[in-house]
Parts: C-alpha cells; structure tokens; sequence
C-alpha cells in the first residue's frame, strides 16, 4: 500500500497509535501497534475490524476475557533451539506462565465461540500441549525451587547435604562446650564468617584449639578458628553442594532437551497472546472515543454519520467541551468535494477527520461514527495539508506545495483518495488559483476521490459546473459571525471577510476602500454566496418549523381518525340494535292483533292459519336478507349482548359490593350489649353475650365461653 509518511504525520496517525499503545500490557504488543500500518487488503481490514468489535462486545458484558499478560520468552525460543543449550529456573517458569495463559484463553474461547468466532478462529494454529505444564512443574515448584524429587540422584544428595549440615552443628557446639569449659574462649564465644560458624578464640590459645585460622579481630586480642571436626563436614558439604549443582544443571539440560520439540507450539503461544493484547488495546481505545465497527463495501464511497475527530473528541471530552459531529458522502457521483467558508470554522478539521478515519479503518481500528456509516478501502491515501516550508532544500511553501503536487499528479488514479487544504495558497491567488483549477480538473479526469478546502472562487465555480464535483461550506452565523461547525453539502460558502473585519471593529469606511480594490465580479459572486446562504439559512428554519407542524398534524390526524373508527362503530352498533328491536316490536304487535282477533271470535283454525302465515311471512323475509349480512348482524348483536352481560353483571355486582358494605357499615354502627345473639364472622355458631370489657366480649355458646373483640362479631340472624 502506498501511504506517504507525510500524510500519517498530516493526519497524526502516529498520535491515535500512540494512545493505542497506552492500554498494552505486553512488549510485544506494544511493538505491533507501533509497527501498525494501512492495508488495502480488504478480506485483511474486515476481519481485523471484527476482531476488535468481538473484544469490545466482551468489555462491555459479564463475558470478560481471562488475562493475557505475559513476559517475553523470545530469548528462550532462540536458546532452546541450540544444541546442549540450557535455560534457567526462570525461563522455564516464564514458559509454564505463557503455556497456562494461553490454555485459559483456548478454553474460553471454546465455550464462547458462538459470540467470539473471529477471535475463535486464531486458535486454530495453537495445539494443547499440556505435557509441557506437566513435565516442568514435575521438576519445578511454585517458588521457581527444583524439587527434590527431580531425580533420584538429587534426592539422595540432598538427603546427605541435610545429614552434612547436621553433623556440623553438632561437632561445631560440641567443641563450642569442650573449649568454653577450658576457658580458651572469649565473652563473644563464636562468630560467623563466610556463612560459616567459627570459634572466637583467645589469642593466647589459639595453639591450643585444632581447627583452621580464619581471621583475627582488628585488636587481634581474638583468633577466629573453625574446629578441626567441624571444618571435615564442612568440606564434605561443599563437595556435596557442589554435586547438587551440577546435578540441578543436568536436570534443566534434559528439561531444555525436553522443551525443544516444542518451540514451535511455545512461539504460536506468544505470538496468539501478542495478538490478544494488540486487539485488547484497540478495544480499549475504541471504548475511550466511543468507537464502532462501521459497515465496509467493496464499492468506491465514504457515507460519514455523525462522524468525530478522535484526538478533538478526547481532548474536548477531557475539557468538558462539546464536540460538533460531521456527516458527508462520496461515492461515484460525487467523487470530489470543495470545502468552502470562512477562517476557524472548522474546514481543516472535517477534512482531517475524512482522512484519519479512514486510516484507522484501513488499519483495522474501529471509528467514532453511527453504525450505519460505510466505509471502502482506497489503495493511495495522499495528502497536502499546513503551511510547510523546506528549511533543508530552501524552499518556499508554495514550491514545497508544488512539489507536492508533482507526487499527486504521480500517484493518482480511481483508487486514490487526496486531501489537501487551503489548495492553490503561497502563490498569486490569481495565479496560483488558476494552476489549481488546472491540478483539480486532472484529478478529476482520473477519476480520483478527494476533499479539498479553498478560498479560491474559481474552485468554487468548477466543483459548480462538473458532475461528479460539488460545494460544501461550514456554516457560519451571519447574525452572531461565528461559526456553528455544521458542514452544509451542496453549496459554496462565503468568506465573511468583511463581516467578520466589522464585526472586529475594522472602521467601515476601511472596508468600503477594501471592496473598492476588489474586482466586482468576485464582489458580486462572493455576495451571491452570502445571500444564498442566508436564504438556505432561513429555508432551513422553515423547513424545521414545517416539519414540526406536520407531524403534530399527522398526530392529530391520527388521535382523531382513532376516535371517528370508534364513533362510526358505534353508530353501526346502535343502528343495526335499533333495527332489530324494532324487527322484534313489528312482531310483537302482530301477535298482539292475531291474540285480540281469536279473544273476540275464539276461533282456533283462524288462529293457526294467522300463525302460519305470519312465520310464513318471516322466513320469506329472511331468505331474501343477505347470508353474510345476516352473520354479521348475528356476530354484532351477540358482541352487544355479551357487552350488555358483562355490564349488567358488573353493575350488579357493583350493587352487591354497595349492600354488603352497606350492612358492614350498619353492623359496625351498631353497640353490642349483654344479651345479643351474635356470631363470629363466617362462622355459623351462635351464642349470647354475657359481659362486655371495653373492645372485649364474653360469648356464651352453652357448653363454653369465649372471648372476642367486638369488631369480630356481628349480629345473629
């Protein structure tokens, strides 16, 4: 991939590896962040941006990973693969650290690999080998201490090495007593000297005491002698200590023999954890900015949704300062944008953010954006940002820039994306403005994706008149003259110039003197510009405040399309109810008139014969209704009738609650006294009351008594 050095460092790609670095744990972690790079591998850059998504999902739940750190065993890898090398107790126990680590993490990602697979998948090069923890704490203990039951010739040894060091104490007090009763020592009685106990000796016996001279006291009133019986144990002990070594150096050979097959297993145990520790720390940092896995096509766009700085949104975070997020698209209809507007109002910090974010996707770090936002992978990544001079070649900054330019008009084609800010500057603006029309037109013959910011009007005109080109301006309060950060797509912004030199308090006729040097035509166009973005301005307030009104009418609309549905439903209800009672009281009357007619002539086969007819008449009528008209009005009626059930019976119910409470209230009104018949509520025993005690009532049910608070009772019945 071709990234120039110059856009890492005008884009401070080095500044967000840097905080990367911050949270590693490892050494060589922090080395592979260091060494981190671009890529224009897309299938690399989409399982990378997975990888730190899987780890951050695992920070922010109860599925923590286990720990990772560990100490390099680099130099061991190297030793282990010399013949008759040996490693120290120290290696090995490094050894046993990193094999235990990785076991852990395997064993994790095992049982959590439906939410981890990316993660998952890079312990399909690590085999288990537990023989390796097994076979080296055989030999070595928690305390980095070889075990005596290393070999059976150690143990021996150290079994004589305690019985040597035995017999020294042993020899050395028995002398201690016999010389200490023969007066041959002083006050002192013994001293150590070389961790070894001696005798501290008169100097006038010092012939008298067998042993070896060690030392003498400065005074030299004292002879310091190891005793003769003691000096041979000592001597047998160092011979004994001396076996003990080379024995513990024979058992670490065969140790290091034993690990040698394995080194390649030990070198994918490091590498697997270094790169744990390098998707950790860029976990880490993408909770810092409050990062996410944007969405990465194939297809040549940028679609940025609220997307911020990384190094302005920790450094505002920290201050307490809001930071203003950015929404832009490229893609190939409109592959260059020109970034227009006044001085401090935020064109250099969105064309950065564009370029940065970019780098850090194509590096596999995850973006602070919306979720939605997409992402491609350009192959050329170059930029031509700040005012910078040459001090080494002596060159000017618009010859620096032009030299530039010469690399851009290299290395440009329809997988290149450039940045460059305030193009066409440190030259004649005229001039300069003109060859910058003329670079910007090659870039976009080839089809390149770029960001551009300029003051230059003619820019402003060609992103104007080519297709796949447009304007964009940072959004500058006409009324307050400061900037509100907001980038606007679609249309060229002012300068402000002379609002903002008012606005300092510039005397106004100064500025008028200024506009007079000014050619009209710029005049007008950067006047044209102002008007329309104050019309957009307004347009957009409008257009927010119509917006508003609309959905409180489309809510309205809704609460009273809600109630109409109800009203009409009910009027269908009623109407087809009154229908029906009216159906049933055409009926009644008929049968009314049939009745009346048999009471005055008591003829019966009239009677039948009305009857007849009248049902007669009814089932005609009904083989004419509509069948599913007739289902209807039977479903409708049945749902009113059951409506009404469920009324009456609450009503009913209602009223019964009404009554007991009623009764409830009158029992409770009523002043128990000797004589009552009563019961205690839901019982059915009842008995008289013999004495009352305040609250406290003596009942008498014939064979017992028993005493009762009053508001237990209530009357017999």
């Amino acid at each position: 991939m071709s990234i120039p050095k110059k856009t890492l460092e005008d884009l401070e790609y080095h500044s967000v590896i840097n905080n990367i670095c911050k949270y590693s744990i490892t050494k060589h972690g922090k080395e592979k962040i260091k060494s981190l790079k671009p890529s224009h591998d897309y299938e690399k850059i989409f399982f990378d941006l997975n990888l730190v998504s899987e780890y951050l999902s695992s920070l922010e739940s109860e599925n923590n990973f286990p720990n990772h750190g560990f100490d390099s065993i680099s130099g061991e890898l190297k030793m282990i693969k010399l013949e008759n090398s040996q490693l120290e107790i120290e290696s090995f126990k490094k050894i046993e650290h990193l094999c235990d680590l990785t076991f852990i993490q395997v064993k994790f990602l095992k049982k959590f690999k439906t939410y981890y697979p990316a993660i998952f998948s890079l312990t399909r090069f690590i085999k288990i080998e537990k023989d390796i923890i097994k076979e080296i704490s055989r030999i070595i203990d928690k305390y980095a201490f070889i075990k005596d039951s290393a070999s059976t010739t150690l143990f021996s040894l150290r079994k004589e090495i305690s019985e040597a060091r035995s017999k020294i104490i042993q020899t050395f007090s028995s002398a201690l007593t016999k010389n200490n009763k023969l007066g041959f020592l002083d006050e002192i009685n013994e001293s150590t000297i070389d961790n070894r106990r001696v005798l501290a000796v008169k100097a006038m016996y010092r012939r008298k005491v067998k042993g070896q001279m060690m030392g003498s006291s400065k005074t030299g009133g004292i002879v310091y002698i190891e005793p003769q019986e003691t000096l041979i144990q000592s001597r047998k002990l160092q011979d004994l200590l001396y076996d003990e070594e080379q024995e513990i150096k024979k058992i670490l050979k065969e140790l290091t023999d034993y690990l040698r097959p394995y080194s390649n297993n030990l070198e994918n145990y490091q590498t697997y954890l270094t790169e744990i520790d390098f998707i950790y720390s860029k976990a880490k940092y993408s909770k810092e900015i409050n990062a996410t896995k944007p969405i990465l096509v194939k297809e040549k766009k940028i679609v940025l949704k609220n997307a911020y700085h990384p190094l302005l949104y920790t450094s505002n975070k920290q201050n307490n300062i809001k930071t203003f997020p950015q929404s832009i698209n490229i893609d190939d209809e409109n592959r260059i944008i020109v970034i227009s507007g006044p001085n401090a109002g935020g064109k250099s910090i969105t064309l950065k953010t564009i370029g940065l974010l970019q780098l850090m996707v194509q590096s596999g770090i995850l973006v602070p954006v919306d979720a939605k936002s997409e992402f491609c992978v350009f192959k050329t990544i170059i930029s031509d940002i700040g005012d910078n001079q040459s001090i080494e070649n002596q060159l000017s900054t618009y010859s620096y820039r032009l030299n530039n330019m010469k690399g851009f008009l290299k290395k440009c084609d329809n997988k290149t994306m450039f940045l460059i800010d305030e193009f066409g500057t440190g030259s004649d603006p005229e001039l300069g403005g003109a060859l910058a029309e003329i670079f910007l037109e090659v870039f976009y013959e080839r089809k390149s994706f770029g960001v551009i910011t300029t003051h230059y009007s003619n820019l402003k005109l060609l992103a104007s008149e080519l297709p796949y080109m447009s304007n964009a301006n940072m959004e500058f309060d006409d009324k307050s003259l400061k900037p509100t950060f907001n980038l606007i797509v679609g249309e060229a912004g002012s300068s402000f110039t002379f609002e903002v030199a008012q606005n300092n308090g510039i005397p106004f006729n100064l500025i008028n003197k200024a506009k007079k040097k000014i050619e009209r035509g710029k005049l007008r166009f950067d006047a044209t510009i102002l008007k329309l973005q104050k019309q957009r301005s307004k347009l957009d307030n409008t257009t927010k405040s119509l917006i508003k009104e609309e959905e409180k009418f489309k809510k309205e609309n809704e609460k009273l399309g809600i109630v109409n549905k109800k009203i009409k439903s009910k009027l269908i209800n009623y109407q087809e109810l009154f229908d029906g009672n009216q159906r049933i009281i055409s009926i009644g009357n008929k049968l009314n008139q049939i009745a009346d007619k048999y009471f005055e002539t008591n003829k019966k086969r009239v009677l039948v014969k009305d009857l007849i007819n009248l049902v007669d008449t009814m089932n005609s009528k009904k083989k004419k209704t509509n069948v599913l008209k007739r289902k209807l009005i039977e479903k409708t009626q049945k749902k009113i009738s059951k409506q009404v059930t469920r009324d009456l019976s609450s009503i009913r119910k209602e009223k019964k609650n009404n009554v007991k409470k009623r009764h409830q209230l009158k029992e409770n009104a009523y002043t128990f006294k000797v004589g009552d018949l009563v019961r205690i509520k839901d019982s059915i025993s009842l008995g008289t009351i013999d004495k009352i005690e305040k609250n406290k009532a003596i009942v008498n049910y014939g064979n017992f008594t028993t005493k009762v608070d009053t508001n237990k009772l209530e009357l017999g019945k």
